[in-house]
């Protein structure tokens, strides 16, 4: 079991109507390592700066999470996000954006990272991606994400990219803004046309939707009376849905439809408490009472099922 990370790992500010917090770990391959730490062996791949010390250290040391290959830049600041949200969660609105060391990233790839089974790579420059694509050729599923920034400002290079993946994991604005399409459907279809072989779409609050050439299945977000900070949710979701698939002997559908589930299941933790604390201090019993929680929210009774078509039939 291995699964490789490539991503940002950031300081993040975050001001939303329930609070708000200073200089947090953050970053897509943050969130996303540490979700999928609680499923298999991870290893990031990332950059820091000379201001990144001991406490963030700690997070990745206390859940066995590989960082030989988060370079260390002492010279050099580490990536800086701040952001606000109003009431509506679902939308962030930036307020500051320092790349620092992060706008020189190359990613170094050590043979070990190189022959991981599974691959993600988060939301980077799209040549960084395809670069990195390369270097993982024996890898059995590689997924991908990106942002809009991308799709408008390097349209040809995030597609060229695509074509070399097995997964792609964006959000249904993205979704429709690549393949300019307002019909979500016509949309994920025109992008498996690209290449991957599935595709998810985030669909925050509203919960996830696996698109393949010849299947569809949707899950809804898990339901939480307390939403503190939505930041990292979507790499939080990736890093469950990768973690799992990767302590799969077989990657299937009925795997990825699982997967899906502990995906929504992280998420929701995420979302719980500012930054990465919640998902910091899980433990095994909480991640599957809430897979079993959401298992029975969702479950359909094929007794009632029946009992309803043959009512219609009537």
């Amino acid at each position: 079991m291995s699964l490789l990370v490539v991503g940002s790992v950031a300081f993040d500010s975050v001001e939303t109507p329930f609070g708000k917090r200073d200089k947090m770990l953050g970053g897509s391959a943050s969130h996303f390592s540490l979700s999928a730490s609680y499923f298999t062996d991870v290893r990031v791949v990332g950059v820091v700066g000379g201001d990144f010390g001991e406490e963030e250290k700690k997070v990745f040391v206390e859940h066995s999470i590989n960082t030989d290959d988060l370079e260390r830049v002492e010279n050099g600041k580490t990536f800086r996000w701040r952001g606000r949200y109003d009431y509506d969660l679902n939308t962030a609105h930036t307020l500051d954006t320092q790349l620092n060391v992060f706008a020189d990233f190359k990613p170094k790839l050590s043979q070990e990272s190189k022959r991981c089974r599974l691959v993600f790579l988060g939301n980077i420059q799209p040549d960084l991606q395809r670069e990195v694509r390369g270097q993982v050729m024996d890898a059995e599923l590689v997924a991908l994400d990106t942002m809009n920034l991308w799709i408008s400002t390097t349209r040809d290079s995030l597609i060229e990219t695509i074509k070399g993946v097995d997964v792609m994991i964006i959000n249904d604005a993205e979704v429709r803004q690549l393949v300019d399409e307002p019909n979500l459907i016509r949309a994920a279809h025109k992008i498996l046309g690209m290449g991957p072989n599935a595709l998810i779409v985030k669909r925050g609050e509203y919960g996830a939707a696996l698109f393949t050439p010849d299947s569809y299945f949707a899950i809804p977000a898990y339901p939480l009376e307390s939403v503190f900070d939505p930041t990292g949710a979507g790499d939080t979701f990736a890093g469950g849905f990768m973690g799992y698939l990767s302590s799969q002997a077989s990657i299937d559908e009925p795997a990825m439809r699982r997967a899906m589930i502990f995906g929504s299941v992280m998420a929701s933790f995420n979302v719980e408490e500012f930054g990465t604390d919640r998902v910091r201090r899980l433990t095994y019993p909480e991640i599957n009472d809430r897979f079993r929680a959401f298992k029975r929210m969702t479950h359909f009774e094929e007794i009632l099922f029946e009992s309803a078509a043959n009512t219609i039939k009537q």
